[in-house]
Parts: structure tokens; sequence; C-alpha cells
């Protein structure tokens, strides 16, 4: 039992290390994120309230919510089935 808790604990402290480098060069200080594995959504939100007042299809599956000029949130459709990399990412490299 015990040697699976510590399994378990490496194996999430890596996953959070290796996210970690990403959501630092995030342009938001902050992030929230809720994801419902129902509808297999990920909420991500740059600010509380969020408070949209715009939402921008950017990519198959992929809303970017906007109050005025500012990004206040992101919404991914199908979150399980995406991968590491996007178009976006590819795009952008």
């Amino acid at each position: 039992m015990a040697r699976t808790a510590t399994s378990v604990t490496h194996n999430l402290v890596t996953t959070c290390i290796a996210m970690a480098s990403d959501m630092l060069r995030l342009p938001a200080q902050h992030v929230w994120v809720d994801y419902d594995q129902e509808a297999d959504v990920l909420y991500m939100s740059f600010r509380k309230p969020q408070n949209a007042t715009k939402t921008i299809e950017v990519d198959d599956d992929i809303l970017l919510r906007k109050d005025g000029r500012t990004i206040v949130g992101l919404t991914i459709l199908n979150a399980s089935a995406r991968r590491k990399r996007t178009k976006i990412d590819a795009g952008s490299r």
C-alpha cells in the first residue's frame, strides 16, 4: 500500500512539475482550472469572476472568453481528446 501511495505521489508531482513550465509562460498571474468530466470540458479562468462579454471560437472546440479587449478565460471542449501540441501551438513555432 505504501509503495502505491508513493508511486501515485511521485506521478502527481512529476506531472505538476512538467505542467509548471507551461503555466509560467501564461501572461496571467492567476489561473483557475475546472474540468467537467461528464461533459469533457476544461474551463480556464484568468480572473474571478470571469464575466465575459464575448466568446470567440479560435479553433475547433476552443472558445476564447473576453471582456472588452481582455482575455478572461478559455473553454476547451472535448478536452480529453486534445494532445499536448495543438494546431495553435504548432503554428506559433
